[in-house]
């Protein structure tokens, strides 16, 4: 069957209530513009460009398609669009899971149309993923009446948020512990600062949800060179949100989820193995695993469930298996 060609520049059509059907949507936090005008003679707080993509992971990425500069970005654009090719798997999974399109909104897009959390986003939504890949040099904060619109959508019974801010590497000055986390995630786009998140963080804090994003750690791997098994806290997990899944997918630097306090406003539901092989101050202090999913259920005005999970985890940039898309799956069809 001939795929049906691509559009861009149209406005969202909204998606009708359907009893069993879940209407997803996705919002990435960013500025793509401002993303990707940063200053590529700056080492930190940057995507990479393609160019560099191209040099790290040579020869992966030599195709036409990817390296041919009349058919794609070379620049941090190209990297940003990266992104965009590898989400197309998880929206179709949850089209076929749904029957509804899984409209995927920014921030502030391509064309600089700025479009905040709103009725816009929020109106015909019922799951909403916010993907917290802004960096934080870019200033992103969400005003009072997103928070406000936000609010109101988790008042509403069946609603449901995931939210990941994205790794936070390099936070402390010392050389010493920015080169060992270097070493330890073994990553050479990922620079030696590399802060994400301000735009999530705000909206979980304004939700009371304790969780701040913290490292960028590297799983531990198996025999088989897949990431290892999650340690799942079957006890806690009353809704089902991991049943059937024992793995997400590998990256080389995911986010530590810390709660804040522990007042069962939030629960840990996996926690994933860290690569030991490789000295992190995480680590030294005698962690081996680290917090990878949580679940702050419903509680009090907030009649909506919210999961704090990477966005990677949605991205087949990364890989993935059946494990990985039974978790997708549960969340579009969470009663």
């Amino acid at each position: 069957m001939t795929e049906p060609g691509r559009t861009y520049n149209q406005d969202h059509v909204p998606r009708p209530a359907t009893p069993g059907r879940r209407r997803v949507s996705a919002y990435v936090s960013w500025t793509y513009p401002g993303e990707a005008n940063r200053n590529v003679a700056e080492m930190d707080n940057r995507f990479s460009t393609m160019t560099e993509v191209r040099r790290v992971f040579w020869p992966a990425y030599e195709e036409p398609r990817f390296a041919d500069p009349l058919q794609f970005q070379q620049g941090i654009g190209g990297s940003l669009e990266l992104f965009f090719w590898a989400w197309v798997p998880f929206q179709r999974a949850m089209a076929e899971a749904t029957g509804h399109p899984v409209p995927m909104f920014q921030r502030i897009d391509q064309a600089g149309f700025r479009l905040p959390l709103d009725e816009r986003v929020l109106g015909d939504c019922d799951t909403l993923l916010i993907f917290g890949l802004d960096h934080n040099v870019t200033g992103q904060v969400p005003s009072a009446e997103e928070i406000a619109a936000l609010k109101a959508f988790l008042a509403r019974e069946g609603s449901c948020l995931v939210i990941g801010p994205h790794h936070d590497v390099g936070g402390e000055p010392d050389r010493d512990r920015r080169a060992q986390e270097f070493a330890h995630h073994g990553d050479g786009l990922v620079p030696r600062e590399q802060r994400f998140g301000q735009f999530a963080l705000a909206l979980l804090k304004a939700l009371d949800i304790p969780v701040e994003n913290r490292h960028g750690l590297r799983p531990a791997v198996d025999a088989a060179g897949l990431i290892a098994p999650l340690t799942v806290d079957r006890t806690v997990d009353t809704k089902g949100w991991l049943e059937g899944v024992t793995r997400f997918n590998f990256h080389m630097h995911l986010p530590h989820y810390a709660l804040t306090r522990d007042d069962g406003t939030a629960v840990v539901l996996a926690r994933q193995p860290v690569d030991l092989g490789r000295p992190h101050p995480f680590t030294a202090s005698g962690e081996t695993e680290f917090n990878t999913l949580i679940w702050a259920p419903p509680k009090g005005d907030r009649r909506g469930d919210v999961l704090v999970c990477d966005s990677t985890v949605f991205s087949t940039l990364f890989g993935g298996d059946e494990s990985l898309e039974r978790f997708w799956r549960n969340i579009a069809t969470a009663a």
